[in-house]
């Protein structure tokens, strides 16, 4: 009698209960070898490969492209070869874990570029122009880690990881208009270099496709409704996930990725921090010269961490204990259309501005190309949310554990302010200040504002 086995979907080192299948490089009675690439599932913010536990047939695929598996279920079932080489009981299965949690989430258009808290500008006293530097949405996300950060996303029609979408805009490479070859119908990097090669989707060009290109392009039925998909769960209860291509406004998603992890992250943090919000401004009229809000930004908080150490902290809830930190790294939050990236701005106390710049760009980068390594979205010891590019002057960012703190900047505006003798019109900026009052005192929190506040008010 045949030896079959079933392969169980395994904790892919993220701590989250389920995965979405993105990619099978396999079809059921094919032949697969032990290690060989099997699946590709999407977690919270990434596409980890996942590698053929087994030598042998593939009996049965357990999920269709765009299905939601959770962890523990049924993945795979495989014929076993008992000529081929399997792993041993106690060997390594070689899937990749990282650690339990990370923090942090298509390269969008110029009109949906990323966004990052870390993405400052200059701003020269007396300026009376709009706040140059780029803010985020309030708060921050967690997600894990995984073998390579890249998350097939679906938007408009199209279905390509961010690396291949970031690469397709630099091309000037019209996505819509490509051929996908990968499996499930996702465009990848060889599609994306062909196409620029032979110019068959260049962005702004005729719709029309050259005679080399035409008897590739599939004839496509009448629009209509996208049939939904149905997961089994481990429970052997169905899961309904969103109709594959574009997502069909007004019915119901199945939050994927990052939004299905963060929505769970927020909902943690909410059930376990004890947040108080203080608020205030910094006065920026006594600037000289052209500034860098953000590396000033962050210089406040660092000369504030070393004022109040209570707030550079990680506090466990549980056994009510909490660890002083004697370094500064700041959680920079990066705003994208998928999520909510929190890369570490590592040693932040010891950096200049230009020094500060220079890592905040690199992180940017590395966010927006998807290459950024799952080591700078942990560990960071304070956060920072700077929406104040987008709108809002005060707000009440989520602390998430085990930090105890998050500082939000808002948006900068001119105040008439009472000086000796009359009022002058001063350049403010907006502070919020959330904090895990289990963990900190409001005498602590106000003088860690303070610090900020008189750093920010120094003419450089």
């Amino acid at each position: 009698m045949a030896d079959i086995k079933t392969f169980y979907l395994p904790d892919l080192g993220e701590g989250l209960p389920d995965a979405t299948v993105v990619e099978w490089h396999v079809k059921e009675g094919d032949t697969i070898k032990l290690d060989a690439p099997l699946v590709s599932m999407e977690t919270a913010k990434a596409v980890v490969d996942v590698p053929s536990p087994y030598s042998g047939t593939v009996k049965k695929l357990h999920g269709a492209t765009g299905d939601i598996i959770e962890t523990g279920a049924a993945l795979a079932d495989f014929e076993i070869d008992p000529n081929a080489r399997q792993r041993a009981e106690a060997e390594s299965t070689g899937h990749h874990h990282g650690p339990k949690k990370g923090v942090g989430s298509q390269a969008p258009d110029d009109a949906s570029k990323v966004i990052a808290s870390d993405d400052g500008g200059e701003i020269e006293s007396g300026n009376g122009g709009d706040r140059e530097d780029e803010g985020t949405v309030v708060g921050a996300m967690i997600s894990g880690n995984a073998v390579h950060t890249e998350q097939v996303s679906s938007a408009g029609g199209v279905k390509a990881v961010p690396a291949v979408r970031a690469a397709a805009k630099k091309l000037k490479v019209d996505l819509t208009r490509v051929q996908p070859t990968g499996a499930g119908g996702v465009i990848t990097m060889t599609d994306v270099k062909n196409a620029a090669a032979n110019g068959s989707a260049a962005l702004g060009a005729a719709p029309s496709r050259p005679a080399s290109a035409q008897h590739l392009a599939p004839t496509l039925p009448e629009p209509g409704p996208a049939p939904r998909r149905t997961a089994v769960s481990q429970a052997g209860k169905a899961v309904r996930t969103a109709p594959p291509g574009k997502d069909a406004m007004g019915q119901p998603e199945q939050l994927k990725g990052v939004r299905r992890n963060m929505a769970r992250v927020m909902a943690e943090a909410h059930a376990n921090v004890v947040p108080t919000t203080i608020v205030d401004d910094a006065d920026l009229h006594a600037w000289i010269g052209k500034q860098d809000i953000t590396a000033r930004l962050i210089r406040a908080i660092v000369v504030a961490c070393k004022a109040v150490p209570a707030l550079n902290a990680w506090f466990d809830g549980k056994n009510l204990s909490r660890t002083l930190h004697p370094h500064v790294d700041i959680g920079i939050a990066v705003d994208t259309e998928d999520g909510l990236f929190v890369p570490a701005l590592r040693n932040a106390d010891v950096l200049d501005g230009a020094g500060i710049r220079a890592a905040i760009k690199r992180l940017r980068s590395s966010v927006e190309d998807r290459s950024i390594p799952a080591s700078e979205l942990s560990g960071y010891t304070i956060s920072l949310s700077n929406f104040g590019m987008f709108a809002g002057r005060y707000a009440t960012p989520v602390v998430v554990p085990p930090t105890v703190a998050i500082v939000g900047a808002g948006k900068l505006s001119h105040d008439v302010v009472a000086v000796m003798g009359g009022i002058e019109v001063h350049r403010r900026m907006p502070l919020s200040l959330t904090f895990d009052h289990r963990a900190a005192t409001g005498g602590e929190a106000a003088r860690f504002l303070k610090a900020m506040i008189d750093d920010l008010g120094l003419p450089q």
